[in-house]
């Protein structure tokens, strides 16, 4: 038993991967990482570039499709091939949770985060050709994104949703996960979601700002805003799957949809590399973790519930940011902006490798 297995058996929360490539598959690292107490997966297109680019372990069978296939349809043979050995190896998982854990994420093209319709078609896509309950295909929360999120949900799909930076962005893709579930009309006990808080990245802008508005109020908010948030995000969680509302939909059967700690490894070396891990455990929770912040929790991490242990605290940060000029929807904003034209420039570059590859294969493309 690890510590990974603790925080579970004692406080509610999923650990999963924040990594996925082949040689994790063939090579049986992710079934360690699952033996350890890991109990799913999450991907995104800079994981997937990172790992098709690096090494040689996909060029055998993009030298096959290439053949065959276009190189941006050679890479979601890649994808897909990845991602349906990982939902093998964590089925057991799902089937020993009764559908809690043991899934592996999918995320859809990064360039349709502002296309409702074909981000409904490519989500529902996946799910009709990977056809295994443990598959969640991830879409964005942005505005475009809600639209869809509802619809994947209504029609009884598992869904994660990426890419929450703000508060009132949450409470829409709360609102779009409650909405589907009541238009649903099959089993709501199948439908499983979670919502992908990201983390870091919030300190890391809000701390940029902090240093431009260089008072000494401001100094004392660096590396407050994500944690606080985060915990307050949790409140809101609270909040929401609570009352008549929801409580009709459990008596049909509604799981809640959990709150996902993303990019939780620490940028700033100056921060403790459990910084967003060790703040944010409670029940009904998950953080999906890159495997140093992983190995880091197993060797030290505190397995206690810390996310509403002072939520006074953290709306009192959240007061204090504003008053020193900190302008939390525009960072949310920003941070939207950021990441989702991160996962364009990592899909961009890791398709034209592969048509450097193709080239070098002698492909006619």
């Amino acid at each position: 038993m690890t510590r990974l297995h603790d925080v579970h058996t004692e406080q509610g929360q999923s650990v999963w991967i924040d990594n996925l490539r082949r040689g994790y598959i063939t090579g049986g690292g992710l079934q360690r990482l699952i033996d350890d107490g890991v109990r799913g997966v999450t991907s995104n297109p800079t994981i997937f570039q990172k790992a098709i680019s690096e090494g040689s372990d996909y060029d055998a069978q993009f030298a096959q499709l290439i053949q065959t296939h276009t190189v941006q349809d050679a890479y979601w043979e890649l994808v897909i091939e990845d991602i349906t050995n990982a939902l093998a190896i964590t089925r057991a998982v799902y089937d020993e949770s009764d559908g809690g854990d043991g899934y592996v994420s999918l995320e859809v093209a990064p360039s349709l985060a502002h296309d409702t319709a074909a981000t409904i078609d490519m989500a529902r896509g996946f799910h009709h050709r990977i056809d295994t309950p443990n598959l969640m295909v991830k879409i964005p929360a942005t505005e475009e994104g809600a639209p869809a999120i509802e619809q994947m949900i209504a029609e009884g799909r598992c869904i994660n949703v990426t890419l929450i930076f703000s508060l009132t962005r949450y409470a829409k893709v709360i609102e779009a996960y409650l909405a589907g579930l009541e238009r649903c009309e099959g089993d709501l006990s199948k439908v499983a979601s979670v919502a992908s808080f990201f983390i870091s990245r919030v300190d890391t802008e809000v701390d940029r700002r902090l240093d431009a508005i260089a008072t000494p109020a401001a100094q004392q908010l660096h590396g407050k805003a994500a944690v606080a948030q985060g915990q307050l995000a949790y409140k809101l969680f609270l909040e929401k799957f609570s009352g008549p509302r929801w409580e009709a939909l459990v008596a049909r059967g509604a799981r809640v949809q959990r709150p996902l700690w993303a990019s939780t490894s620490t940028k700033n070396p100056n921060y403790d590399e459990l910084l967003y891990v060790n703040t944010l455990i409670g029940p009904d929770t998950v953080n999906t973790m890159p495997e140093p912040t992983v190995g880091a929790f197993m060797d030290h991490g505190v397995v206690a519930r810390t996310v509403d242990a002072d939520l006074a605290g953290s709306q009192r940060v959240f007061d204090e940011l504003g008053a020193v000029g900190v302008d939390l929807a525009d960072v949310a904003n920003t941070i939207e902006e950021q990441g989702v034209s991160s996962f364009v420039k990592s899909f961009d570059e890791l398709l034209s490798a592969l048509q450097d590859k193709a080239g070098m294969l002698g492909a006619n493309q």
